[in-house]
């Protein structure tokens, strides 16, 4: 059996359980949509140094949600926390392909079984462009994927083979959805968390994607 999460619920407990994971004092790079929400379920005592592919380093929530005078990627008001700063495109650019970033938590439209991403475009829909996706996907560290377990029409989200244009091949290492935790290990995709409310056999079932359940699979409250 798989609960029925609603659309706030669901998000919620991606971004929680994304939190959890990063430590104080990593650099981080968050996408579009849940990967936002993360700053609002850090445990206590952890501190990120948010960067945006923009150029706004240490990135905070904004006062004025109508003040485009300083906004990230996304075009969302963001101010400049103290120690923080404004640098040009190609610094930002060249702090991510350069390995600097510590963290990147990103969306999904499809993530499949070897690590690949597929997250900028979907064929025939227009869109405003790369972004600085590729780049971040590449140079980051550590690559998080947040994202729904199933899209809009019921249709899994991990998938065997990505289907759509790549944002990077092989380049994911944990996979957090509103129902489980997947980690890419040794080219391996494995389910090492699942929801206390989530049934395992039902969760797999419904998923294309091939995943390997962890001798060791926790069961947690997300």
């Amino acid at each position: 059996m798989l609960p029925e999460l609603n659309e706030r619920e669901a998000r919620a407990r991606i971004a929680k359980r994304v939190a959890s994971e990063l430590e104080d004092g990593a650099l981080v790079n968050l996408g579009i949509g849940i990967p936002q929400l993360v700053p609002d379920y850090l445990p206590k005592g952890v501190r990120l140094i948010l960067q945006t592919e923009n150029g706004v380093i240490n990135a905070g929530a904004s006062a004025d949600r109508h003040d485009l005078r300083v906004i990230d990627a996304g075009g969302t008001p963001v101010s400049v926390l103290p120690g923080g700063a404004l640098i040009s495109s190609e610094l930002s650019f060249a702090i991510m392909r350069g390995g600097h970033i510590d963290v990147t938590v990103l969306g999904a439209l499809e993530v499949d079984r070897e690590g690949s991403l597929a997250n900028w475009m979907i064929p025939q829909v227009r869109v405003p462009g790369m972004g600085g996706a590729m780049d971040i996907v590449t140079g980051a560290k550590k690559v998080y994927v947040a994202t729904r377990h199933f899209d809009k029409e019921g249709r899994s989200k991990l998938v065997q083979k990505c289907s759509l244009p790549l944002t990077g091949r092989g380049v994911v290492d944990v996979i957090v959805t509103e129902y489980c935790v997947v980690r890419n290990i040794y080219g391996h995709m494995v389910m090492t968390e699942i929801a206390e409310d989530t049934g395992l056999q039902a969760l797999l079932d419904r998923t294309e994607m091939q995943i390997d359940v962890s001798s060791q699979l926790r069961r947690v409250d997300f």
